[in-house]
């Protein structure tokens, strides 16, 4: 739906509303209404009439309201200690020269490695034990579930 402008007062005119004045220089000006033919051709003013959009425009009416919902919120950056870590901790260890920070990283990390390895030779050495305690013979699994064992052929 395509709308135009009322040359005077500056409102929506929709389709089939309004009146065309075409002036004897071919120009046409649109209006939503007599009323505001009727002051264009007196030639009246459109920023003297209170009612008017160009009025409104030059006299700053209703747009007050919408500078108040403009208002934005400043973002606050803030520094919070992280579950596990106090705040105090974090800024020590922010400044806290890299070379050192490297070094007491790798130092967690093998110690993190042992820590592991230390906990498989112990499950290895725990399993060596139930398996000489509790000697089982190896059985596939669909023996285990119970399935016949594979007839053998009887003709060779």
């Amino acid at each position: 739906m395509r709308t135009e402008i009322c040359n005077f007062s500056g409102f929506k005119i929709y389709p089939g509303k309004g009146r065309l004045f075409v002036r004897s220089d071919s120009r046409v000006f649109r209006f939503v209404n007599g009323k505001t033919e009727s002051y264009f051709l007196q030639r009246l003013k459109p920023s003297k009439l209170d009612w008017t959009i160009v009025f409104r425009r030059l006299h700053k009416k209703g747009v007050s309201e919408e500078a108040a919902k403009k208002r934005t919120r400043r973002t606050v950056k803030v520094q919070r200690a992280v579950v596990g870590a106090s705040l105090e901790a974090i800024k020590a260890k922010r400044e806290q020269n890299p070379a050192a920070r490297e070094a007491e990283r790798k130092k967690a990390v093998a110690a993190i490695k042992e820590k592991k390895k230390a906990d498989q030779d112990k499950k290895k050495t725990e399993k060596a034990k139930a398996r000489a305690q509790n000697p089982q013979p190896k059985v596939s699994k669909q023996q285990a579930k119970g399935v016949a064992p594979k007839v053998q052929a009887k003709s060779r």
